[in-house]
């Protein structure tokens, strides 16, 4: 299951992160589907850096020709001016192998519930977090998460 191949070599580098997006949605206990592994980072430098060793670890490349310093220096540009939501990490081999590293999220601490799938602990994102982080995107799918995450409650 490649979302555990993601975890794990994140672990391995001992990155700070929680996972979000469908995989989030569905490991909190709504029907999603998803391909693509979304994940948000604690905002510094050396988490970046060793999340970008991590996931070149799993044979995956950037999408972008920027660098972990780049994203990390250039956050607030790449936001505004290129309207850049996420760095992209995909598998030339296999396409279904994607990892998108959500830039918008600054913080620092990230309110994690860990899950346990195939014996393997999953940091995702707080249930209030993540359904704060999707309203704010505001796409059709994000706010169709959120109804499926308040229902829970």
């Amino acid at each position: 299951m490649f979302v555990l191949e993601v975890v794990e070599a994140l672990t391995k580098e001992d990155v700070s992160f929680a996972i979000v997006g469908g995989y989030a949605v569905a490991l909190h206990g709504a029907v999603r589907g998803t391909v693509d592994v979304d994940i948000v980072l604690s905002f510094t430098k050396r988490n970046y850096e060793s999340c970008e060793c991590a996931l070149l670890s799993l044979g995956l490349t950037s999408k972008l020709p920027v660098s972990a310093n780049d994203i990390f220096q250039f956050r607030e540009e790449y936001i505004k001016e290129r309207n850049l939501r996420a760095w992209s990490f995909y598998d030339s081999k296999d396409p279904t192998r994607i990892v998108d590293v959500i830039i918008t999220h600054k913080g620092k601490r990230l309110p994690v519930k860990i899950v346990n799938v195939k014996g393997k602990k999953i940091p995702i994102l707080a249930k209030k977090e993540l359904i704060k982080m999707k309203q704010e995107a505001g796409r059709l799918q994000d706010l169709e998460d959120v109804k499926a995450l308040r229902e829970l409650q």
